[in-house]
């Protein structure tokens, strides 16, 4: 008789014996080795943070609020300059403008409206801009001037703060896996989404810049003359205790 010829009837014999006294499972490790395998079934909860809240590229909503006054300050056109540029890099269709409706000085915040869109028109967008107006809630709080556009946008896939199954695990044993919690790593995905500059970066990467001319040129000149062409950096240290003179 064979090897292969024994073992087969090594493993009948033990498949019939543990049957009869319900032994199932430990007919698995004989027959491993005949060529049977083993295939687990897959994780119900995904183990990684990064797989179980993946940041997506989205169409979503970019929107900030502006607090003008009839002349708007340098930090403010700074804010709607930076906003026109996104808009033009990563946005699509119109830039909503909603002016505040019910505010205590109804003149004021039409005056900041208008100094607002006109800034909007300086950046080139002027006939990109829709109007209109949302109410204000309480009239002692100050009103801005909201402006948002849809675009692409990188933000986590699911929400945060979900909590399914209990930490405790006092219903049940899963606490026992020692497996992350289900909300485990969703701030950090999305304080990293809220965090990228051009969401496309997360797609491809960007082009390459042209090459400093004026650097590799410094670099051939010293090969052409004999010299090393590496970069030394020299620092030079200072004594604390002399620092300030004596």
């Amino acid at each position: 008789m064979s090897m292969r010829s024994k073992r087969a009837t090594i493993a009948a014999r033990l498949a019939a014996l543990c049957a009869r006294a319900g032994c199932a499972a430990a007919v698995a490790a004989p027959l491993a080795g005949c060529g049977v395998n083993k295939v687990l079934p897959p994780p119900s909860v995904v183990h990684d943070y990064r797989d179980r809240h993946p940041v997506v590229l989205a169409d979503a909503t970019t929107a900030i609020d502006v607090f003008p006054t009839q002349r708007l300050d340098q930090g403010t056109v700074d804010r709607i300059q930076s906003f026109v540029q996104r808009y033009r890099r990563i946005g699509h269709g119109q830039i909503t403008l909603l002016a505040p409706a019910g505010a205590r000085d109804p003149a004021a915040a039409r005056a900041g409206v208008d100094a607002v869109r006109r800034q909007l028109a300086e950046s080139g967008v002027a006939g990109s801009v829709y109007v209109g107006s949302y109410p204000v809630s309480d009239a002692d709080l100050a009103a801005p001037v909201r402006l948002s556009f849809q675009g692409i946008k990188a933000k986590v896939a699911g929400r945060c703060g979900e909590w399914p199954e209990d930490l405790a695990s006092a219903s049940s044993l899963k606490g026992w896996n020692n497996d992350t919690h289900w909300n485990f790593g969703c701030a950090n995905q999305a304080t990293l989404a809220a965090q990228i500059d051009d969401p496309r970066d997360l797609a491809a990467p960007r082009g390459e810049t042209p090459a400093d001319i004026e650097s590799r040129m410094r670099s051939l000149n010293k090969v052409r003359a004999g010299m090393d062409p590496s970069t030394k950096w020299t620092v030079k240290g200072t004594n604390i205790s002399s620092v300030g003179g004596d």
